[in-house]
């Protein structure tokens, strides 16, 4: 995998992105990106993969009050969350305006993981190295003292946060399907 960014490569309309938080559960990220979408979820779900990474120099707290968490620089931490590619300008613009002002977005390094390892991130087998773009929260004061649990938000909290059509089986291993290239370009 190469670690250019689109500007790099010529296509300055697709983007990669690093999400640690709800956006890590394809039916929220569907949701942000395509509310208004018609299109076929089998085609949107084409359009992008999701693959485990994790992101070194970084903390990820459960922000005061509510059900999302916020990632801020801690030397000595990593966060383990979703490498997704194939965003377009409109899916930034989407996601820019979901995270809102409590985040900025920044480019940083995260290594793809071709093994996950447990919850203590034991027996992580890490992979490449690729640029991509993350939301890292601006009022560190606002987070609480403990790690925002992705499992708990999945069970408890998440139906709240999607279309009730992006219902996603086997979400945990989400993986493209193939369509042609007529039904990607009638999504975008």
């Amino acid at each position: 995998m190469s670690s250019q960014s689109p500007s790099e490569t010529g296509d300055s309309n697709r983007h990669t992105a690093f999400f640690y938080g709800t956006l890590m559960a394809p039916e929220v990220f569907f949701t942000v990106c395509y509310r208004s979408s018609t299109t076929d979820v089998k085609t949107l779900k084409s359009l992008h993969e999701f693959k485990p990474a994790i992101l070194h120099g970084y903390c990820r707290r459960r922000v005061k009050d509510a059900d999302y968490p916020g990632i801020v620089k801690e030397d000595n931490h990593q966060v383990r969350g979703m490498y997704v590619n194939g965003l377009t300008d409109a899916n930034m613009f989407h996601l820019d305006a979901f995270e809102g002002s409590e985040y900025e977005r920044v480019t940083v390094k995260v290594r793809l993981l071709e093994k996950v390892g447990d919850d203590k991130e034991e027996g992580n087998v890490e992979g490449d190295e690729v640029d991509c773009s993350v939301y890292v929260f601006v009022c560190p004061n606002e987070l609480e003292d403990r790690e925002w649990d992705f499992e708990e938000f999945r069970t408890q909290k998440m139906k709240r946060w999607t279309r009730e059509d992006y219902g996603f089986e086997d979400a945990e291993h989400f993986s493209t399907k193939q369509v042609d290239e007529g039904e990607k370009e009638a999504a975008v």
